[in-house]
């Protein structure tokens, strides 16, 4: 499974920013959980949102936020376009890392690299005061 992570860039502190992450070669995303993380200057990868699978069942499209972004940052899927998006809102100069999405995994509260098994490259995103 091939991921393509986009749409980081520069913004001004309060500004947004909305990153995308699809599968390579048009493949769905709705049958996985999908995670989005990121990794700042000199800091551990940290989990900040998760959406857990379309699969039809009341638990599907269940999503789940790193504290400090919630309220700031929405995950949503668009199946028709086979895309998982992350709306950031707000952004403050500590929200300045490296994006990466993750799928094939496992959505908890408690969001862990370890539960997710494939990675697209990260985008940069860079917050200035």
């Amino acid at each position: 499974v091939q991921l393509q992570a986009s749409g980081g860039g520069t913004v001004q502190a309060g500004g947004s920013l909305r990153l995308s992450c699809a599968r390579a070669s048009g493949f769905s995303l709705d049958q996985y959980a999908v995670g989005w993380f990121r990794r700042g200057p000199g800091s551990e990868r940290k989990g900040v949102a998760c959406i857990t699978s379309n699969d039809g069942s009341a638990n599907g499209d269940k999503t789940y936020y790193l504290d400090s972004v919630k309220g700031r940052f929405t995950i949503s899927r668009d199946n028709t376009k086979k895309m998982v998006y992350l709306e950031m809102n707000n952004l403050n100069p500590e929200d300045a890392a490296d994006y990466y999405c993750a799928t094939d995994g496992i959505c908890l509260s408690n969001i862990m690299g370890h539960q997710f098994d494939y990675w697209g490259r990260g985008t940069l995103v860079t917050v200035s005061s």
